[in-house]
């Protein structure tokens, strides 16, 4: 048997040119996303700014707005 380490990669080359063509299409998807980004950023900002420190669910809701929509244009122009 052959040890796992040098086995051939079973994720290839065809992996790498799928993952590269997604994050291609990352800034159209954005640019599609810009109200739920900027509503989401802005939450970010005001709850990092003053003394207190950002928590974790401060913008959940901004946050699933966002990743709604990223989810809707994937789905929409996915091949």
């Amino acid at each position: 048997m052959v040890p796992s380490w040098r086995r051939p990669a079973m994720s290839g080359r065809g992996v790498w040119l799928r993952t590269r063509a997604r994050l291609r299409r990352f800034p159209e998807l954005l640019a599609g996303c810009g109200e739920q980004a900027a509503a989401y950023g802005r939450c970010v900002a005001a709850a990092a700014a003053g003394p207190a420190e950002l928590r974790r669910d401060d913008c959940l809701e901004e946050f699933r707005a966002l990743r709604e929509c990223f989810a809707r244009a994937a789905k929409a122009t996915a091949k």
